[in-house]
């Protein structure tokens, strides 16, 4: 969080800079099948945020001693192009800040992935920020769960992730950057929606039981409406491929 000297009024005559509610999305946009080389992939806008992300495998594990020969494993890389924001992060190559937002990933996705119909395999996701404004870890995990699917990987569950936290004394849906920058709290959640299990929850500031609690339940409500979307963007993939063997017939 940026320091509180200058901060700015982010809540003005009950509706937040951008004149959502408190518990309002920022308009979502998803995509699957955008790259023509990948196993899987998706793209997603959420607010000004556009980001890719890319799946490979499963394939043979390189180098060949990292190999579990009881399931695949999982690599991913988080990266934020150096084009994608004004700040430090986005002007370099891993950090970490990139580095703990892609073990937190991978660990999310270990989770849900059936690794055990693969051993000795790997799964690769990357997940490139090509415009950043605040989420996009949780923007990031909600496009390679999409490409996941894609890939046509066996998941237990097409998991969903977004922010709520803490302005002032209201707790708030889905921050963007400035809203980022300058809350009381801000808290990434990652969910599986089948039983609404938690496989990513970072904190930074602190909550209240009671303000904890609703926002996670601003989360899971906000979930539904992300799941709609994820399922729409992968049905359209299925529905062009469709499309494309009629016009052949």
């Amino acid at each position: 969080m940026a320091s509180k000297a200058n901060k700015p009024e982010l809540i003005v005559g009950g509706k937040r800079l951008d004149g959502r509610a408190f518990d309002e999305l920022r308009p979502i946009k998803i995509e699957a099948g955008v790259l023509k080389n990948a196993d899987g992939s998706a793209y997603i806008e959420q607010g000004n945020n556009k980001i890719l992300a890319a799946v490979y495998g499963p394939k043979e594990v390189f180098p060949k001693h990292d190999a579990d020969p009881t399931k695949a494993i999982i690599r991913c890389k988080y990266s934020m192009a150096p084009f994608s924001s004004l700040e430090g992060h986005g002007r370099s190559g891993p950090n970490r800040r990139a580095i703990e937002i892609s073990k937190v990933i991978r660990e999310a996705f270990e989770n849900v992935v059936l690794l055990e119909e693969f051993p000795n395999n790997e799964i690769d996701i990357f997940i490139e920020i090509l415009q950043g404004d605040g989420g996009t870890r949780a923007a990031g995990l909600t496009a390679a769960s999409v490409a996941l699917a894609s890939a046509g990987i066996p998941m237990k569950d097409l998991i969903y992730a977004v922010s709520a936290g803490k302005i002032g004394e209201e707790v708030v849906l889905d921050f963007n950057m400035i809203e980022d920058n300058y809350s009381d709290a801000d808290m990434p959640i990652a969910i599986a929606p089948r039983n609404n299990e938690v496989l990513l929850l970072q904190m930074d500031g602190s909550l209240t039981k009671q303000q904890f609690e609703k926002a996670v339940d601003l989360v899971i409500g906000a979930g539904k409406k992300i799941s709609a979307i994820q399922k729409d963007a992968l049905r359209e993939v299925y529905a062009k491929i469709e499309r494309k063997y009629e016009n052949k017939e």
